[in-house]
């Protein structure tokens, strides 16, 4: 699991900050994100310029960083 701070529009889309790695919270840009039975998917380029996908698992509603 992985601290997202976030904002979900009305139309379900959401809005990634910054995440929370190690204690610590930083700041993201965000890239595309889809839905797919697994949960809301989406593409945010890290520090260091590495990209990382997080997803909101729709069975338990928390964020996970892959």
């Amino acid at each position: 699991m992985v601290g997202v701070d976030c904002l979900f529009g009305v139309d379900g889309a959401v809005r990634v900050r910054r995440i929370q790695l190690g204690g610590d919270w930083v700041p993201v840009v965000q890239g595309r994100q889809w839905l797919d039975q697994a949960g809301r998917h989406v593409l945010v380029m890290l520090p260091g310029e590495q990209v990382g996908e997080l997803v909101l698992r729709a069975d338990r509603m928390a964020w996970e960083l892959t």
